[in-house]
């Protein structure tokens, strides 16, 4: 694997190998690498879970951080993207890490960069180490993906987590519904959309996303949403005793869902943060790998959990 910036590109067997690579790393650790490596994080839109996520990564490994500021940085003075990713490859950044408003972004990088690129999230394209971090979660739940009913509920239009996550989990044998208002449903997704009330009592993994105004044309208003369309009290308590609920973050609260769920036994939302570290450790070992960068951890002896 010499980048990661879609999931489409990868089979359910990968998927399934990074899966078990961060759960080994999370339960039994691993060293940092032993010579002077950099990362070069480039957002350019405002995060806080990912970008601090990679950067706990990095430094466990023992990777050093190249932060990076749009708005401190040569791109207020008209540098294109790809110059500003080219220069610090040159200047020593092993693997480049990169969040942007536009999709393709980092498919455009990864083409012309003789270095690993990692798409922290493009626009409404994907966000694939979200992704993997989901899977990880669920994988830790029910120890498989195949035939689990998981519901992506909300505005799944302007979501690069819901485009990303259906399309690894349906490899991965997932049943997979979409639930939320009609007008943010997305047809190119392929997958059938259920009501709200149906999908709480079917699902074993309700996904909600947040809203994202943001990325709408014409900014609407979230008041009566919750009840609409988003995770009540009433709707929770419909929900299979085994089934549990997750969410991206940031969490709109009282909005996508009521606020005393956000913490309730069933969420894993704070669990997929923690995920998301050796997620994104596995990630980037198995990118240098890629590159011909060892880190002493052998790939070939791991055994991929299974589907």
């Amino acid at each position: 694997m010499k980048h990661f910036v879609s999931m489409k590109h990868l089979t359910a067997g990968e998927l399934l190998q990074l899966v078990q690579l961060a759960t080994d790393i999370q339960v039994q650790g691993v060293s940092g690498y032993r010579e002077q490596l950099f990362a070069a994080n480039l957002f350019f839109e405002p995060s806080t879970r990912t970008k601090m996520s990679f950067t706990v990564a990095e430094r466990k490994l023992g990777l050093e951080v190249l932060d990076f500021a749009a708005e401190a940085s040569s791109v207020t003075k008209g540098e294109t993207v790809y110059d500003t990713a080219k220069t610090l490859q040159s200047i020593g950044a092993s693997v480049l890490v990169i969040r942007h408003p536009e999709e393709q972004t980092a498919a455009m990088l990864a083409e012309k960069l003789d270095i690993p690129v990692i798409n922290a999230g493009d626009g409404k394209g994907e966000h694939p180490t979200q992704c993997l971090l989901d899977l990880m979660t669920i994988y830790q739940e029910y120890g498989r993906f195949k035939d689990l009913k998981i519901v992506i509920a909300g505005d799944i239009r302007h979501s690069r987590v819901a485009r990303s996550n259906a399309m690894a989990l349906r490899k991965l044998g997932a049943h997979v519904f979409a639930a939320g208002k009609p007008e943010w449903m997305d047809e190119t997704l392929g997958i059938p959309v259920l009501s709200m009330d149906d999908a709480v009592e079917q699902c074993d993994v309700m996904m909600l996303l947040r809203i994202q105004f943001e990325r709408h044309e014409s900014k609407g208003e979230a008041s009566g949403y919750l009840e609409q369309y988003g995770l009540t009290k009433a709707r929770e308590q419909k929900m299979q005793q085994h089934a549990i609920i997750m969410h991206p973050a940031p969490v709109n609260r009282g909005i996508e869902i009521d606020d005393s769920l956000v913490e309730a036994p069933r969420s894993r939302i704070f669990r997929q943060m923690e995920n998301g570290v050796a997620a994104r450790m596995a990630v980037i070992i198995t990118l240098l790998e890629g590159w011909g960068i060892k880190h002493g951890y052998n790939l070939n002896k791991r055994e991929a959990v299974n589907s």
